[in-house]
């Protein structure tokens, strides 16, 4: 297959998730574009041939493995495909839920986006007459219809794109209790769902759960890092990576390192009899910190932030301690109940300075026009996960790429290199 033509592949979306896979499909259909060019720029130059020899030479070949007998002209320009094949969605009165895909897919790989998190009203939903909000259950019925519609209809295989992993945080067991993480697991699996691309997975040990499926956990340090670029100075030396809690430790430390700064944690004693309500009634019975934060400019990162009571009642404390500025980031940013507003009136207490946050999580201006709140793109990241995969690439720089984002912070913090020279090195092996 070419890396210039992706035969074979196409895009699927559920409701809900038009804006995230959409920017994803825009950087796919850029990502070809460029790389055609390059490769034009290259073979004209190796081949001593002209771009419009190119063109038909590669326009030839796609035509040799078309499905279809190629009618009319050659091309005159390079044409990159739409990916998109619409799906249409159906509620019925009570409560079931189908999944009608309006276009062939009889041999493609498809990749189904899914933003089984976002509970705001949504539209284009067959059967639903006003904008509706649709539980984490019933998205969880969308995909697994979706899939299975796929699969009856010849598509050689489905990917999962779900940037927040459902029921992540039931991964465990103290007593009489659903392992519902690993019961999902087991869902993807029986409706034929391949591979899982996901978003900073609350527990690694979940990906056990599954015997057949391939899950690519992916991370968004090197987006947080250029967001975090635009508002301090990585060069500071009263900069510290604080853990907000112990099972933040590691993420923690991969910031703490990657900065050359130190790295400080929090713990927390919890009364497990008492249930979290909200963001100001949580379990924390105290609070003790081990580093120190006076006068520093304080970074905390955790991979959710649900009612947010935990990282307020921290952001609090460190104040308490004496830190100068705090800066949290934050992989998946529910911003459940009324989170907004407590953080918004914590905000003016100048209990923290900024929430930064991935649009893995849909929100509209209710939160995205906060002075606080800072939004960083991973479509991208996504896009080029796709089509690594698609075309059987390694997608390694992508899961782990902590010698790459080391060797760039090094580089802004000596030489003070730009965002878009970073991200050209980034993705320099593309």
């Amino acid at each position: 297959m070419s890396i210039i033509k992706p035969h074979k592949l196409g895009i699927l979306m559920g409701p809900g998730t038009e804006y995230l896979a959409g920017k994803v499909i825009k950087h796919l259909r850029n990502l070809y574009i460029e790389r055609y060019h390059k490769l034009e720029k290259n073979l004209v130059n190796r081949y001593d041939i002209t771009p419009n020899q190119v063109l038909r030479f590669s326009s030839f070949i796609d035509d040799l493995g078309y499905k279809k007998i190629p009618s009319g002209k050659c091309p005159e320009e390079f044409i990159c495909p739409n990916f998109g094949i619409p799906v249409k969605y159906t509620r019925f009165l009570n409560g079931e839920v189908k999944a009608e895909i309006q276009e062939p897919v009889r041999g493609l790989k498809l990749y189904l986006i899914y933003d089984v998190s976002n509970s705001t009203p949504i539209s284009g939903v067959s059967g639903v007459d006003e904008p509706t909000s649709f539980s984490i259950n019933d998205h969880l019925m969308f995909i697994f219809t979706t899939v299975q519609a796929a699969k009856l209809a010849g598509a050689e295989g489905v990917t999962l794109v779900i940037p927040t992993y459902p029921y992540a945080r039931q991964h465990k067991k103290s007593s009489r209790e659903a392992l519902t993480a690993a019961l999902f697991a087991q869902m993807c699996e029986t409706v034929g769902v391949e591979r899982i691309i996901t978003l900073d997975i609350h527990c690694k040990e979940i990906e056990n759960s599954f015997r057949v499926t391939h899950v690519e956990n992916l991370h968004a340090s090197f987006q947080f890092l250029m967001e975090l670029k635009k508002i301090i100075d990585f060069s500071d030396p009263n900069i510290t990576i604080v853990a907000p809690d112990t099972g933040a430790v590691a993420r923690n430390k991969f910031y703490a390192q990657v900065l050359h700064r130190p790295l400080a944690m929090l713990y927390k004693e919890r009364d497990y009899s008492v249930v979290t309500t909200d963001a100001k009634h949580n379990n924390i019975r105290s609070i003790n910190l081990l580093g120190d934060v006076k006068g520093k400019t304080v970074i905390m990162a955790d991979d959710m932030l649900a009612s947010g009571g935990t990282l307020l009642t921290a952001m609090r404390y460190l104040r308490e301690q004496g830190a100068k500025r705090i800066i949290c980031i934050i992989s998946l940013p529910f911003f459940n109940g009324n989170a907004v507003e407590n953080f918004d009136a914590a905000y003016q207490e100048d209990v923290f300075d900024y929430v930064i946050g991935t649009n893995a999580v849909y929100h509209d201006d209710t939160l995205l026009l906060k002075k606080w709140y800072i939004q960083t793109d991973i479509s991208e990241l996504f896009a080029r996960t796709i089509s690594r995969l698609h075309h059987g690439r390694a997608i390694s720089p992508l899961l782990d790429n902590r010698r790459v984002v080391q060797r760039l912070v090094d580089e802004v913090q000596q030489k003070g290199a730009s965002g878009e020279e970073i991200k050209n090195q980034m993705y320099e092996t593309e």
